[in-house]
């Protein structure tokens, strides 16, 4: 006879009434207040505007082309000619997968510039609130940071909260290429931090790419801080299923299929970012090496193998992270699925000892930046597993296992 206390039936009611309490917490303390969304008619008219337009006589190419075929125009061309792309349309230019580097830096650099301009005006526009003039305020001294000279964009799309993405090196070069998925509330003026910024995606990128550094200097690394998609609003019911994260995935598989060379490429996803990672990993080519979790709700499936990634699958989170609290399931489009940590999920476990909280991965001197930073210039030696078996080096040829307590 099955036991009461072991029934599936007993075990699917648990788990319904643990999704409950979260729910009603989350709604209970303020967590599920939204934005308000601005219309994105920017990119999209300036898409349309390319759709329309020429070269040298010649229709220009769909914009939503494989990277591949856009690559591909953009070496048939001049550099007349595609600075005049750029010029005319520098949003669709800017965030064109397939496009040079160095020219969605520029088109992104003259964008920047428009959305400044537009942001100015509004914070003059006496038929907006005292409050909708303070946030176009903030709006415009977070866009003319990112104007600065040193500073590359990648993407860029002031439509709504904004969506962004930087990178740090030189990424036409780099040997070995990083990518930081961040979480909920990532947006244009959450993209950096003065304060905790090691919790925001700029300061993320920033000391991962020093680490990198540190722990190879021989290596060419870049580190792209990846905010181009809409992150959830807190963590209300969008951060409770996949809605935005599988339109994430579909973006970071094009911004990877998109980046120049043949190099590794390594993907850091932080929270809610796992679960984009996790949704994207069957889908990216095969130059995606590595992809590490870290405070991760879930990656939508049971076990690593479902994943069908050719890439290895890394997992952590420090002692005191809040969301190791949080129910590991999938329960009708509600949750995120197992646990990465779990043993039965068959990741390999790393070390974040000295990380604090849910958003201290990336602070110098814990062992999970350490190890994020050993993964990504393919330095597996100077990986710490989270046990002292060494499990997590398993199988890997010339690594001797180490491990934490």
């Amino acid at each position: 006879m099955t036991s009461f206390d072991t029934s599936p039936q007993l075990n699917v009611w648990r788990a319904l009434l643990a999704l409950a309490v979260v729910f009603v917490m989350l709604a209970t303390t303020g967590w599920t207040a939204l934005r308000h969304q601005r219309h994105p008619a920017p990119l999209q008219a300036s898409l349309a505007a390319w759709e329309d337009g020429r070269v040298a006589g010649k229709r220009l190419p769909d914009p939503q082309s494989q990277p591949t075929r856009l690559a591909r125009f953009f070496a048939s061309l001049t550099d007349a000619q595609r600075l005049r792309l750029a010029e005319r349309y520098p949003l669709a230019v800017g965030n064109m997968n397939g496009a040079p580097v160095e020219l969605r830096y520029r088109a992104n650099r003259i964008a920047l510039a428009e959305a400044r301009e537009t942001e100015l005006s509004r914070v003059h526009d006496t038929r907006l609130t005292p409050e909708g003039q303070q946030q176009a305020a903030r709006r415009m001294d977070r866009i003319e940071a990112l104007m600065r000279p040193e500073r590359h964009i990648l993407a860029f799309n002031p439509a709504g909260a904004g969506r962004i993405a930087e990178v740090f090196g030189d990424l036409r070069r780099a040997e070995r290429v990083s990518v930081v998925v961040p979480g909920v509330d990532t947006d244009l003026l959450t993209f950096q931090r003065s304060e905790r910024r090691h919790s925001a995606p700029v300061g993320m990128a920033r000391s991962l790419y020093k680490a990198q550094r540190q722990a190879d200097p021989a290596t060419r690394t870049a580190v792209v801080a990846w905010a181009d998609y809409t992150a959830p609003s807190g963590l209300g019911m969008d951060a409770a299923t996949a809605m935005r994260a599988e339109d994430g995935a579909d973006r970071l598989d094009a911004m990877v299929r998109g980046l120049p060379g043949l190099t590794p490429v390594s993907l850091f996803c932080h929270s809610y970012g796992s679960v984009v990672c996790g949704l994207a990993a069957r889908d990216l080519p095969e130059r995606v090496s590595d992809i590490a979790v870290a405070g991760s709700p879930g990656m939508r499936v049971d076990h690593v193998s479902q994943l069908r990634t050719t890439a290895r699958v890394w997992a952590m989170r420090d002692a005191d992270d809040w969301i190791q609290d949080v129910p590991h399931l999938e329960l009708g489009g509600l949750g995120h699925g197992a646990d990465p940590m779990a043993d039965g999920f068959g990741a390999r476990v790393l070390s974040a000892r000295d990380a604090k909280g849910h958003a201290g991965y990336f602070v110098p001197g814990t062992d999970s930046l350490r190890n994020l930073a050993g993964i990504g210039v393919g330095a597996y030696t100077a990986v710490s597993c989270a046990h002292r078996n060494g499990a997590c080096l398993a199988g890997l040829s010339g690594t001797t296992p180490t491990g934490r307590a």
